[in-house]
């Protein structure tokens, strides 16, 4: 092979720095990055900072392949429930004189959020979130420029993927309208979204998850324990005294309160911790409604509180989603299917198969936190074991960095004339390693050959 562009070992540490947020940093960026945390899976994308520097391929090499695979941008509420509960709970401590001076705001603030939500779609991209991917298609151009010229050059088409759900579409007609801004001429060259649910929805049609999901005795107990945790019980009863007397909040924590939602009629507010975290969900939305509708939740809910209630929502997504119970493959295993089909691509191109530019894909947090699971991306190296339950101080796993909204791994695929074929992987666009016994081209290198990822990623789909 030829001489590699070498990058340094502390640029390496540079990036897994970044990635991890691992520093030493101010308190303004300690409590920032902490209430980041808070926010789980729905905090809005990280965009990479400006001008930044990715190394290059051989000069010999040039760019040929782009696989991608993305969440959706950040969006509303998935349905009418935890606005709609927490409205009804307000206006019944309304009727009985129950509210504090900040629980009178709040009714007019969830009144609002709801207006946005019954104009825009339940499930629906907010404008953020379709900015977001907006500007991740021109960066992608950007950082790929030769790659689309020389699809223009070949009408090389580019491919487009859904799961169908309609944020996963928008996501996608945002990201293609994204690169149409940066070259009006590759337009033509853009396929229609083709749906594939097996490929982008699977953790619906995965018979084994769906059995451990709604079945799993260790399962069930794990997260019962999370939800007894004393400190968010503490927690949601912080928060509710900043909204309502004391009296309504010991009606509320002695079950005489049962409302059910006026959406899907399948939530229930029965308890002080359900309160709380209904609370919580209209939180973590609203820094994605940013451009809709601009509200500080933190008025109602402080990021402290957040941090603690978010045990919850994070525990679920590790436990259902991501590396979950030590010795249990099942809740990442199942997105073998989607690295067989980027490994196919790639594959492709040293056997002259693969004839598009490009495979945009854009799925759920369902899809990209079993990948990131599946490939040990940073931060998703690492089971629980049974014994011990999941929190910030027994694992690295932390949902706004795994997968915040617009999520995505991509893989840009270069050839040289004598059809060698290097690969490098972007993870939320930052240039990281592959893991496993994976050997790059050279020491400190962000570049594999295909045949090594062959080699050492082919186990993971068998």
């Amino acid at each position: 092979m030829a001489k590699y562009t070498r990058f340094t070992s502390l640029a390496l540490a540079g990036v897994m720095l970044a990635l991890t947020g691992c520093s030493a940093p101010s308190q303004a960026a300690h409590d920032d990055q902490a209430a980041r945390l808070a926010l789980g899976t729905k905090a809005t994308y990280p965009a990479p900072v400006q001008d930044v520097q990715y190394s290059q391929p051989p000069e010999e090499f040039e760019p040929v392949l782009i696989e991608h695979v993305a969440r959706h941008g950040s969006r509303l509420l998935s349905s009418k429930k935890y606005d709609d509960l927490i409205t009804q709970l307000w206006e019944m401590a309304k009727k009985e004189n129950a509210l504090t001076e900040t629980g009178e705001r709040l009714g007019p603030v969830v009144a609002q959020i709801t207006a946005v939500h019954e104009k825009v779609g339940y499930g629906m991209l907010s404008t953020e979130g379709e900015h977001e991917h907006q500007q991740m298609a021109e960066r992608a151009y950007e950082r790929m420029e030769g790659l689309f010229e020389g699809a223009e050059d070949e009408q090389k088409k580019i491919n487009i993927v859904t799961s169908g759900v309609d944020r996963a579409v928008d996501s996608a007609q945002n990201f293609s309208q994204g690169l149409v801004e940066e070259d009006q001429d590759i337009k033509p060259l853009i396929s229609e979204p083709r749906t594939d649910k097996k490929l982008l929805y699977f953790h619906d049609t995965d018979q084994a998850y769906n059995d451990f999901i709604d079945n799993d005795p260790v399962l069930v107990e794990t997260l019962e324990k999370v939800e007894e945790d004393p400190q968010i019980v503490d927690a949601s009863k912080h928060v509710l005294s900043r909204l309502f007397t004391e009296e309504f909040i010991t009606k509320l924590d002695s079950g005489a309160i049962d409302l059910v939602d006026r959406g899907k009629g399948e939530k229930h507010l029965e308890s002080v911790v359900d309160a709380a975290m209904y609370l919580y969900e209209l939180y973590v939305i609203s820094p994605g409604m940013g451009e809709d509708y601009q509200v500080d939740f933190g008025e109602f809910l402080t990021s402290e509180d957040a941090l603690v209630l978010s045990r919850v929502s994070e525990a679920e997504d590790f436990y259902e989603k991501g590396p979950s119970i030590a010795g249990n493959d099942v809740t990442y295993k199942m997105a073998d299917v989607l690295l067989t089909d980027m490994l196919d691509a790639v594959a492709g191109v040293r056997e002259g198969k693969t004839t598009q530019a490009a495979d945009f894909r854009f799925a759920h947090a369902e899809e990209l936190i079993p990948l990131a699971a599946l490939l040990k991306l940073p931060g998703s190296e690492e089971q629980q074991p049974a014994d011990t339950l999941f929190s910030y101080d027994t694992n690295e796993w932390r949902g706004a960095e795994v997968a915040p909204m617009g999520a995505n791994i991509q893989w840009d695929v270069f050839s040289n004339d004598d059809q060698q074929v290097i690969v490098r992987m972007l993870y939320n666009e930052k240039e990281i390693p592959f893991g496993f016994d994976c050997k790059p081209v050279e020491e400190g290198s962000f570049f594999y050959e295909d045949t090594e990822l062959e080699r050492c990623l082919s186990k993971l789909t068998e």
